[in-house]
């Protein structure tokens, strides 16, 4: 009985040990949850990582949303493109 806990558990561990990122599906700045769209920081920065990407910056969402430095400089590296306006609109605002 000790060996079926056992078995069970460690058969557990790969689906507990995913991220829960993988599970978040995202359009632009909004995350889609049970089909409506809800503004959050996650989505906001993988957005404005995969801007900064297609103008040939090599940055991930996890480093914009890990480090503030980060996302300071991509802001800064993508300027004033519409796409991504409302994301750095408080970069480099030291209040």
């Amino acid at each position: 009985m000790k060996n079926l806990a056992s078995m069970l558990i460690l058969g557990l561990l790969p689906v507990l040990a995913t991220p829960a990122a993988a599970h978040i599906a995202c359009d632009g700045d909004f995350q889609v949850v049970e089909g409506r769209e809800i503004a959050t920081p996650y989505c906001a920065d993988k957005a404005l990582a995969k801007v900064a990407r297609e103008r040939g910056d090599q940055v991930t969402g996890g480093q914009v949303r890990n480090n503030p430095a980060t996302k300071d400089e991509v802001c800064r590296f993508i300027g004033g493109d519409p796409r991504v306006s409302g994301d750095c609109i408080d970069v480099g605002d030291d209040d």
